[in-house]
C-alpha cells in the first residue's frame, strides 16, 4: 500500500492542510451559520452561502435549521435550565466535553425547530441531500481525504471531524460562558475568552457578541481582533456579501443639563456600556465601605459579593440571597443608595410600557437624586451620563 495519496507532501504540508481544512470549517460556521443565518447580521451571495452549506455538509453534518435554532434558543433561554448549554447550570466540565453531545440531544427538537428555526433554507438539497443524509458527506470527506494524501488522510479527517465539537461547541459555549474578561455586563455570564479572534474565527469574542447579537463584527475594542470580520470585509469587496448591521458607537458631547430624547436612546442603546461604567466609576466608594464596615458586619460581605449585587437585577437573585442583601444594606447607607440607584438605572431599559416622555423625566429623576446623593463617586457617573448622545 503506497504511503501518499495523489498528492505528496512533506510532513508539515500536511500540518498546513489539516490546518487549512479546519479554518475553513470555523469560518463557514462564524460567518454563514451564525451571523448570517442565525443572526440576520449580513446576506450572503448565493455563491459563498452554497460552499459553505456544502463544505458543513463535508465536515461537521450540521443542518443549517437545526444549528440556527440551537443557537437562537441559546440566546432566548441563555442560563436557565431551558439554555442547551449552559455551563452555569450543567457545569463547565460537561459543555466543555460534551457540548457536541449537548447540541445532538437538542438538535432533534421539532417544537424548537419550529419556534426558532424560521427563515432557514428550505430548497431541494436540504430536503433532499444535506438533511436526510446527514452523515454522507462526513464519509465522502473520509474518502476524499484519503484519495488525495493516502492513510495521512485520515488523520486529517480526524482533526476535522473534532475541531468543531471542541472549539465551538465546547470552548465557546462553555469557557466562553465561564472564564475570560467582560466588556459588556450583560444579563447573563459571557465572556471574551482572548482579544484577538483566529483560532475560532472570532468567536473568542463572545461577551461582546452577546451585547450586541445582530452585530456582524465581534470585536469591540482596539485591541481586540476578529477575523471572522476581516473575511467578511473581503467578501463585502467582492460584492459577495452585505453587512446589515455593526455594533453602534457610544458618542459623547457637553454636560446638559436637562436630559432627552438623545440621552434617553444612548442609555438604552448602550445599557451595557452605562452598566459597566457605573460599576467603575463606584468601585472604590464599595471598597471603602466595605473596609469601613470591616468586621462589624455580621455578614462577611466580600467585594465580588457586592459586585454581584450590583450587575444583576433584584428579579434575577435566589430569594435566599435577596433576603441578606436585605439585612447588609441595613447596615451601610451608601451601598443600600448604590444598590437602590443601580436598580432604578436598569428599569430605564425594561420599562416596556413608559412613553418616551414619562422615560426622560424618569431619566433627569435619576440624575437630581443621584446628584443630590452626597456619593461623590455616584455624581461623577451621574455628570458624565449627561454628556451621552445616540
Amino acid at each position: 500500500m503506497p504511503l501518499h495519496g495523489l498528492i505528496e507532501l512533506p510532513w508539515w504540508g500536511y500540518v498546513v492542510v489539516a490546518l487549512a481544512f479546519t479554518h475553513i470549517t470555523i469560518a463557514a460556521v462564524t460567518i454563514y451559520l451564525h451571523r448570517h443565518s442565525a443572526h440576520r447580521a449580513l446576506d450572503l451571495h448565493p455563491v459563498p452561502a452554497h460552499f459553505f452549506r456544502f463544505w458543513l455538509w463535508l465536515t461537521t453534518s450540521m443542518g443549517t435549521q437545526q444549528w440556527t435554532a440551537v443557537h437562537r434558543k441559546h440566546h432566548a433561554r441563555c442560563e436557565t435550565a431551558d439554555d442547551p448549554h449552559s455551563p452555569q447550570v450543567l457545569g463547565i466540565k460537561k459543555v466543555l466535553w460534551e457540548g457536541a453531545e449537548l447540541y445532538s440531544a437538542a438538535k432533534n427538537n421539532t417544537e424548537m425547530l419550529e419556534t426558532f428555526g424560521r427563515g432557514c433554507p428550505d430548497d431541494w438539497l436540504e430536503r433532499k441531500l444535506y438533511l436526510p443524509h446527514q452523515n454522507l458527506g462526513i464519509i465522502l470527506m473520509l474518502v476524499t481525504n484519503v484519495i488525495l494524501f493516502g492513510p495521512i488522510g485520515l488523520t486529517i479527517w480526524a482533526v476535522q471531524m473534532i475541531w468543531i465539537p471542541f472549539f465551538a461547541a465546547g470552548v465557546v459555549n462553555g469557557i466562553g460562558h465561564y472564564w475570560g474578561y467582560r466588556n459588556f455586563q450583560c444579563d447573563d455570564a459571557s465572556t471574551n475568552i482572548v482579544p484577538w479572534g483566529i483560532l475560532i474565527g472570532g468567536e473568542e469574542l463572545h461577551n461582546n457578541h452577546h451585547a450586541h447579537p445582530s452585530s456582524a463584527r465581534l470585536s469591540n475594542k482596539w485591541y481586540e481582533f476578529d477575523i471572522g470580520w476581516l473575511y467578511i470585509r473581503i467578501l463585502e469587496t467582492f460584492r459577495l456579501a452585505r453587512v446589515k448591521k455593526t455594533a453602534p458607537q457610544l458618542v459623547t458631547g457637553t454636560v446638559k443639563t436637562e436630559c432627552d430624547r438623545q440621552m434617553l436612546d444612548a442609555v438604552i442603546t448602550h445599557r451595557w456600556v452605562v452598566l459597566e461604567q457605573f460599576m467603575r466609576d463606584i468601585r472604590a466608594t464599595c471598597a471603602a465601605e466595605l473596609k469601613t464596615l470591616g468586621h462589624s458586619s455580621r455578614h462577611g460581605i466580600k467585594m465580588a459579593t457586592v459586585r454581584r449585587w450590583l450587575y444583576l437585577d433584584k428579579a434575577v437573585l435566589p430569594d435566599a440571597e435577596q433576603a441578606r442583601v436585605g439585612k447588609v444594606l441595613q447596615e451601610s447607607a451608601v451601598l443600600a443608595t448604590l444598590l437602590h440607584m443601580r436598580q432604578d438605572l436598569g428599569a430605564l431599559w425594561s420599562r416596556s410600557n413608559a412613553t418616551t416622555e414619562q422615560l426622560v423625566q424618569q431619566l433627569n429623576d435619576w440624575c437630581r437624586r443621584a446628584e443630590a446623593s452626597g456619593i461623590d463617586s455616584l455624581v461623577t457617573f451621574s455628570r458624565r451620563l449627561r454628556t451621552f448622545h445616540a
